[in-house]
């Protein structure tokens, strides 16, 4: 193989996250043998994506957010289908991969949705939070939006995730670690869509998860990616668990129960085709 070549094979993987060389790894260029066992996993997160170590307020809040987005109980589709996968004769990380790939916009995506939505309002200008709110809620809703991403539980009156993360995001903001025009927004969303719909439309961990990202500089993207890399935890806890109750070939409902046919009743084919 010519230099020419060589040179642009290399050139075609170029990357500024890590250096391999005989006996050498570097991630960002911090050597990998110092940073085993000084810094933690959400560390490595924050290093490969936003190209050096989190400040410890940073770290923290990151965690946190991840912390609450492990697991969402085992009927939530993600963990039930991990679940149900493994009892199909798969492997751990087959199983962590089905769950994966129900993480969509409904199921998942809400985070984006959110810092989507916050960074709108951010970058409206000539109005109050307040005024950009209510301008953007006219929008969605006029456009046939019904569910707006990042408010409500179907269990929670009170998400107790997203009372924690927000604490925390006032704390950080009080410390001067994080500026808080997110946090405002979101709150500012809360108390609109409560008011417009006579009663309290709380913000759920989608939310405040949303927020903890946007604070901390993360784009909209990133939210999902790193939705997943948390929820994978709880995907692998569910399989593992199903794994060791010994079930084979497990449905989503127990085999006594069958489901409901509502298509045509018995019929015989046309004369002809028999």
């Amino acid at each position: 193989m010519s230099d020419q070549t060589r040179n642009k094979v290399r050139d075609w993987w170029q990357t500024e996250i890590v250096d391999v060389q005989d006996g050498q790894i570097r991630y960002r260029g911090y050597a990998i043998e110092d940073l085993i066992g000084n810094v933690g996993f959400v560390d490595m997160v924050w290093l490969l994506l936003r190209g050096d170590l989190p400040d410890r307020h940073e770290a923290k809040l990151l965690e946190a957010a991840m912390v609450s987005s492990v697991n969402a109980g085992p009927m939530s589709p993600s963990c039930a289908i991990a679940a149900m996968a493994i009892t199909c004769g798969v492997g751990l990380n087959n199983a962590i991969a089905s769950g994966i790939n129900a993480l969509g916009d409904t199921h998942g995506g809400a985070g984006q949705q959110v810092m989507e939505m916050l960074h709108a309002i951010r970058d409206a200008e000539g109005e109050s939070i307040e005024a950009q709110v209510d301008k953007w809620l006219d929008s969605f809703f006029a456009q046939g939006g019904k569910f707006l991403p990042g408010f409500g539980h179907r269990f929670h009156s009170a998400d107790p995730r997203a009372v924690r993360m927000l604490s925390l995001i006032d704390e950080a903001a009080t410390a001067g670690s994080v500026g808080g025009d997110h946090a405002r927004t979101i709150r500012a969303i809360e108390a609109a869509l409560s008011r417009r719909k006579g009663k309290p439309i709380p913000i759920n961990v989608d939310g405040a998860f949303a927020v903890v990202l946007a604070e901390l500089g993360f784009s909209p993207p990133l939210a999902r990616g790193i939705f997943v890399l948390a929820r994978a935890v709880g995907l692998l806890a569910h399989a593992v668990e199903t794994q060791e109750q010994g079930k084979r070939i497990k449905g989503p409902v127990p085999d006594d129960i069958m489901y409901t046919y509502a298509g045509p009743a018995p019929r015989v084919l046309p004369e002809g085709r028999g």
